[in-house]
């Protein structure tokens, strides 16, 4: 599976199928959150946090990968990434693009 975020492949003909997209919702660890929380009053990176949307970027790529396959693609172009809270402590991140069939 070819995956760009461009709206299209250099040098190939391309038939495009649909939207697709995968999202996924993740919530901090409580021992975590403390952990970070600390981290909050001396400054820098939240590692944990990082890992996390790390994680949930994979996780909502995987599903949209799975979603594009199921279409008979060959390819996702013009992917996209987007993340929001949705209540305290947890993240949804989505991804979404356009799958295509390499002609």
């Amino acid at each position: 599976m070819i995956l760009v975020n461009t709206d299209y492949i250099a040098g190939k003909e391309l038939e495009m199928l649909g939207l697709v997209k995968g999202s996924t919702i993740q919530c901090k660890n409580v021992g975590r959150d403390i952990t970070q929380g600390f981290k909050t009053l001396v400054g820098g990176e939240l590692k944990a946090y990082t890992e996390m949307m790390n994680e949930a970027r994979a996780l909502a790529t995987k599903r949209m990968v799975a979603e594009a396959e199921d279409l008979g693609a060959d390819a996702i172009v013009n992917i996209r990434y987007a993340s929001s809270a949705v209540m305290q402590g947890a993240a949804e991140v989505i991804a979404y693009g356009t799958a295509v069939k390499v002609k």
